[in-house]
């Protein structure tokens, strides 16, 4: 399964961004939960959202109210919308994959190279 994220950039201090995450595989996509993950330089790796296949949301406590994730089945793609961005967001994302275990399928963790988000104060 291959991950193609895109929407990172720079951005000021109370503005917007989206964030895309394409799946390379339909069936696969359609039956895992997704999530956003950060990293910020010199800091462990946190939950920023995820949403399951289908469609229960959790969030961060310290996004909670200004992101929303999303998916679209069609398209493959799960969004990130950040409202209300904070130089504390700065920060490399990363789409997470989660296929669930089953009798005929082997579960597993998928990763996105991650893009950057950089948010000025």
């Amino acid at each position: 399964v291959q991950l193609v994220e895109s929407g990172g950039g720079l951005v000021q201090a109370g503005g917007s961004l989206r964030l895309s995450c394409a799946a390379s595989t339909t069936s696969i996509f359609r039956i895992s939960a997704m999530g956003w993950y950060r990293q910020a330089p010199g800091k462990q790796r946190e939950l920023v959202a995820t949403i399951t296949s289908g469609g229960t949301t959790t969030y961060g406590d310290s996004v909670e109210g200004r992101f929303t994730i999303s998916r679209d089945n069609a398209k493959n793609t799960v969004y990130l919308q950040m409202d209300s961005l904070k130089a504390e967001d700065t920060a490399v994302y990363h789409c997470n994959l989660h296929l669930p275990s089953s009798l005929f399928v082997r579960g597993g963790d998928y990763w996105g190279q991650g893009t950057q988000v950089t948010v000025s104060s």
